[in-house]
């Protein structure tokens, strides 16, 4: 089976946080993530699954060179940025996407599907 990657995009100009959200909108955020989570996590199909703060948290670090660079900032600046995601098994691209289809349905955003790259075959 490959593992894919499902993402979530966060606009980057309001950074929203849990903390500032309506409580009733949060209730019901919470209830649909959770309710896809147990389908997920039932189904064998989820490998890994995170949220991220946001990107005035980051830090970036450069050691490419002689000198170690370590910047408080995102790597790069966009209108958005990558929110949360979730590592999912699946046995091919359709079947990541019904996830993803799920995902979107019940957070009500656009999720991102991508296959992590197979290691080589070695001899």
């Amino acid at each position: 089976m490959t593992q894919y990657l499902l993402s979530m995009p966060h606009d980057s100009d309001e950074e929203p946080t849990m903390a500032t959200m309506d409580p009733a909108e949060l209730e019901a955020a919470l209830a649909a993530a959770g309710a896809f989570m147990e389908e997920l996590t039932a189904s064998g199909a989820l490998v890994f699954a995170g949220g991220l703060h946001p990107p005035s948290t980051a830090v970036t670090v450069d050691h490419t060179g002689d000198d170690l660079v370590v910047a408080d900032e995102p790597f790069t600046r966009a209108p958005e940025y990558l929110g949360g995601f979730w590592v999912v098994e699946a046995p091919d691209r359709e079947a990541a996407v019904a996830w993803a289809a799920k995902a979107s349905q019940a957070l009500g955003g656009r999720i991102e599907v991508r296959a992590f790259q197979e290691a080589p075959a070695t001899s």
